[in-house]
């Protein structure tokens, strides 16, 4: 009687989340506006970035020389600058207050200053400098200017004293490894052109998946939602009557709407503009739906907070920057004040970026990144029950209003 009782029970939650999650993907394909933030704005939005950063580097700086020696060390330390990767050299001028001036007019990036008697005081041995002015305010073409100088001159200063020594008598294997005794070697890995690009656009995809995901189901979802079916998943069946079916239904209509979005971002975007991709498949499917489960769940939950769809909207999009800023993306996490990263632990994108870059740049396995895959499933549980429960205290609310409304109408009769 007892296993008879749990049968029909489960056939009845099946068929109440094959009920809502059919129910639900009617309404997200019968609004125009979820359609644009769930299907257009999820694949749009990673594809104008990664067209942005395609060229990944900054190269070819435009700067201005300004050669006040004008000998034969200053010319060849001018071919030098020229002929790194970084550094383009547009004008050469005499004085600089010209070079000034064409830095104003945003015909160059930076100068740099050769001073006079800089030949005169190599031959001698005595320590001169080359000046660099560039544009802090623009971090890229500051840290590419100055390494692009710093490599040309420390060439240079590295050839000259090498030939002094070799003039004392030394040989040129000797001179090397006088003027270098302990030379460092420098590996760059898991981004090993050093893009910006590779660095910032797969955590930039999860947290546009994570906002748009919210967006769309604030939109749909809510305490002011009208709907005709509201309180009535199927002819006969209440929705408080099976909660927790319900949620899972909505939930699963969301994770499959996600699924396509999931391969344009996540294999073909990636494949296409050449991001980190030393991941098992495996791995980061795993990884994956957890993350989904817990925007979603906290999607809806959140979406009985909106009265009208357009505050989901200004609401989530105000958030937004907040979320990219606590991901640890564009700041440290060990800089961030250990209240606020509490804080952001809300959102899933801050403990999915890190296991996911883990994964697909590093290649490591799914128990590399445990203690983040854990947290994701709490929260997964834990949004899903918060939001079964606000659902049904939103319906028991609903329903007394009705009955209110019924009595009132009664009174009047």
């Amino acid at each position: 009687m007892r296993f008879s009782t749990i049968r029909n029970n489960f056939n009845s939650g099946l068929e109440l989340t094959w009920f809502s999650l059919v129910d639900e993907l009617k309404t997200i394909f019968s609004d125009k506006g979820a359609m644009l933030i769930l299907f257009m704005a999820v694949i749009a939005y990673p594809l104008v970035y990664s067209v942005a950063y395609k060229n990944n580097v900054v190269r070819d700086i435009p700067v201005t020389i300004v050669d006040l020696d004008n000998t034969a060390s200053s010319r060849q330390q001018i071919r030098m600058i020229s002929a790194t990767k970084e550094i383009s050299v547009s004008q050469e001028v005499g004085s600089i207050q010209e070079a000034k001036q064409l830095f104003w007019d945003g015909e160059s990036k930076g100068v740099i200053l050769i001073p006079k008697d800089f030949e005169k005081n190599l031959l001698k041995g005595t320590q001169t400098s080359v000046s660099v002015y560039c544009d802090a305010s623009y971090f890229l073409i500051y840290k590419e200017t100055l390494s692009g100088t710093i490599l040309a001159t420390g060439t240079l200063s590295a050839g000259v004293e090498i030939k002094r020594l070799m003039a004392s008598g030394s040989s040129e294997e000797q001179a090397m490894q006088q003027r270098d005794p302990m030379p460092a070697k420098f590996y760059y890995l898991y981004n090993p052109a050093g893009s910006y690009g590779s660095y910032v656009m797969p955590g930039m995809i999860l947290v546009i998946l994570q906002q748009t995901l919210l967006i769309g189901i604030g939109m749909i979802g809510g305490a002011g939602k009208e709907r005709r079916n509201n309180q009535e998943i199927k002819p006969g069946v209440r929705v408080r009557q099976g909660m927790f079916s319900v949620v899972l239904g909505k939930g699963l209509a969301y994770f499959l709407i996600s699924i396509p979005n999931l391969a344009f971002n996540l294999v073909y975007l990636s494949k296409g503009f050449g991001f980190p991709d030393k991941g098992s498949f495996i791995n980061v499917s795993i990884l994956l739906v957890p993350y989904l489960f817990s925007v979603i769940f906290l999607g809806l939950t959140i979406s009985m907070l909106f009265r009208r769809r357009e505050h989901s909207i200004m609401t989530l999009v105000f958030f937004s920057p907040i979320v990219l800023f606590v991901s640890g993306l564009s700041w440290p996490e060990t800089s961030i004040p250990p209240l606020l990263n509490q804080l952001s632990h809300i959102f899933p994108s801050t403990s999915m970026i890190p296991a996911y870059l883990r994964i697909r740049t590093m290649g490591v396995s799914i128990n590399d990144v445990k203690p983040e895959f854990t947290f994701l499933l709490i929260q997964m549980v834990v949004f899903f029950l918060i939001a079964s429960v606000i659902y049904k205290i939103s319906v028991v609310r609903q329903e007394r209003k009705e009955r209110e409304k019924m009595r009132q109408s009664v009174g009047e009769i």
